[in-house]
C-alpha cells in the first residue's frame, strides 16, 4: 500500500510542480497563457497533445509500469509481501497503479488550471490535495484488486 500511494503521489507532485513552474515562467497568477486560456483541459489535452506539460505527463505514465515492476520484484526478493506474485496479482496491481496515476495527472491539470485562474499558486495549494487523492485512489484501487483476485481464485469457486 505505501508503494502504490507513494509512487502515485510523487509522480503527480512532480507534474504539478512542473506545470506551476511553466505558468510562473509564461504568465502571472490569474492570467492563463494563450495556449491554456481556451477552456478546462480535457484528457486529450493532458495526455495526447504536443504541449510540454502533456509530454511530461506521457513520460510519467510510461514510468509507472517499470517502476512498480521494480518495486514488486524488490518486495518479492526481500519476502516482504503477504500475497503470492501470481500473474493475476501483477496484472491487477499494475492496472490499479496505472489507473491511479492517469486519474491523478488529469485531476492535476484541471486543478492547476483552476487555481492559476483564481490567482492562487498551484505549488502551495494543489500538491497536498493531489497526494491525499493519490492515497485515497491507491487504497481503493488496491482493495478492488484484492477483491477481484479473491473472487477469481479457484478455491473460492467451491464455496
Amino acid at each position: 500500500m505505501p508503494i502504490t500511494a507513494g509512487v502515485g503521489g510523487n509522480l503527480v507532485a512532480i507534474q504539478a510542480s512542473r506545470m506551476s513552474t511553466y505558468l510562473h515562467f509564461w504568465s502571472v497568477p490569474g492570467v492563463l497563457p494563450c495556449k491554456m486560456a481556451v477552456s478546462c483541459p480535457g484528457p486529450a489535452a493532458t495526455f495526447c497533445s504536443t504541449d510540454t506539460n502533456s509530454k511530461s505527463a506521457q513520460v510519467l505514465v510510461i514510468l509507472v509500469v517499470p517502476g512498480h515492476l521494480f518495486f514488486l520484484y524488490t518486495i518479492h526478493v526481500l519476502q516482504g509481501g503477504h500475497m503470492a506474485m501470481t500473474p493475476m496479482f501483477i496484472i491487477c496491481y499494475l492496472s490499479a497503479a496505472l489507473l491511479q496515476v492517469m486519474i491523478l495527472l488529469y485531476v492535476a491539470s484541471i486543478m492547476i488550471w483552476w487555481l492559476w485562474q483564481r490567482g492562487l499558486d498551484p505549488d502551495n495549494f494543489s500538491i497536498p490535495y493531489l497526494t491525499a487523492l493519490g492515497d485515497l485512489l491507491g487504497t481503493g484501487f488496491l482493495a478492488l484488486s484484492f477483491r477481484l483476485i479473491l473472487m477469481a481464485s479457484p478455491t473460492r469457486a467451491g464455496l
